[in-house]
């Protein structure tokens, strides 16, 4: 079978490999037809220090297909089922597995795509307690942004900054994966979006995606703009994930009170925290890795009623180095999916 493997530092390979085993017990196996690329994906691809993995390794971390095959003990399955499996091998024992954290768990063996083999590959085995069934009307690509993207979203605002509906939220990055997804979600929901952008045109796809205001911010200062729209209150949410150039003026944007939410840090990890304000203002930071697979089956059932993640672009396997160099240089809009 073909898999996309990783050999070093921005070295892809589209390969012949064998094929996997017949499922094991508790196991299905998946014909996966649609990855989607992530910014893990462009960090494991051009080379991190930290990451402890073993070369050469299948690439992908967020994926879809369908069961061809099933393993013995697996119930609640048939061949042909569409599936989208969590991107990490959890244990499935220790008490944050058992109690529904699955991304605390404490015995986790790493990413998919990034620590261990991923699903940039035509065949994957996978434990069937980490599949999330996909219904008939929610189509491969979309149900391949489920985990990593719109799982994260979910994590992000639910499970963390607790959004209630009629909130005004900031969503920094509305051209990413994320951002996109979070500003369609939060509209759903009934809040007030303020988005931000780096460019015009990135501005006007967050306007019609529903974002309420729109900021450049590489000609505006977001959280002046924060301030006016909310009469000087401050915003009940940011969903943050940019970082360091970022930071400062997001907690500057809060409310008395106010949450901020945090999964990423692309633009750089250290970043100065104000602390008298923290404190006298009595903020709340919430740091989001992952998601629960609760989060996915939510995000599909969202998918299935109608809000869906925003594409960019859809690449056949064999470019799939274009998809990560177009993500690397930031000349997207939504996500880049991959089909195989």
């Amino acid at each position: 079978m073909r898999a996309l493997r990783l050999h070093g530092d921005r070295d892809l390979r589209l390969e012949e490999v064998a094929p996997p085993p017949p499922p094991g017990p508790g196991e299905i196996q998946i014909r996966v037809r649609a990855v989607s690329l992530n910014h893990i994906d462009v960090w494991g691809w051009r080379g991190m220090a930290f990451a402890q993995r073993q070369l050469p390794l299948t690439v992908g971390a967020e994926a879809s297909g369908e069961v061809v095959a099933i393993g013995e003990g697996v119930t609640g399955w048939a061949i042909g089922d569409r599936a989208t499996p969590y991107g990490a091998r959890t244990c499935g024992t220790c008490h944050a597995c058992t109690s529904g954290r699955d991304n605390l768990c404490e015995n986790v063996q790493g990413v998919a795509g990034f620590h261990i083999d991923g699903f940039a590959r035509e065949v994957a085995n996978w434990p069937a307690r980490t599949l999330v069934k996909v219904p008939a009307s929610v189509s491969f690509e979309d149900a391949a942004c489920s985990t990593v993207t719109f799982g994260t979203v979910e994590h992000m605002l639910f499970d963390n900054a607790r959004l209630q509906p009629g909130e005004t939220i900031l969503i920094q990055a509305a051209g990413s994966g994320i951002g996109s997804v979070a500003i369609r979600v939060a509209k759903a929901l009934g809040c007030t979006v303020i988005a931000t952008a780096g460019d015009d045109e990135k501005c006007a796809k967050a306007k019609d995606l529903g974002a309420d205001h729109v900021v450049n911010y590489s000609e505006k200062n977001f959280s002046t703009v924060a301030r006016r729209v909310t009469g000087k209150r401050g915003v009940d949410v940011v969903f943050e994930h940019v970082g360091a150039a970022t930071w400062a003026a997001s907690l500057l944007s809060l409310r008395m009170g106010g949450r901020l939410v945090t999964c990423g840090s692309t633009s750089g990890v250290n970043a100065d925290t104000n602390l008298m304000m923290l404190f006298q203002r009595q903020l709340h930071i919430f740091g989001s890795f992952g998601c629960r697979i609760e989060n996915v089956r939510n995000a599909v059932a969202k998918m299935e009623a109608g809000i869906r993640p925003v594409h960019d672009t859809v690449v056949p396997l064999d470019r799939f180095s274009e998809g990560l160099e177009r993500l690397e240089s930031r000349r997207v809009f939504g996500k880049i999916i991959v089909t195989l």
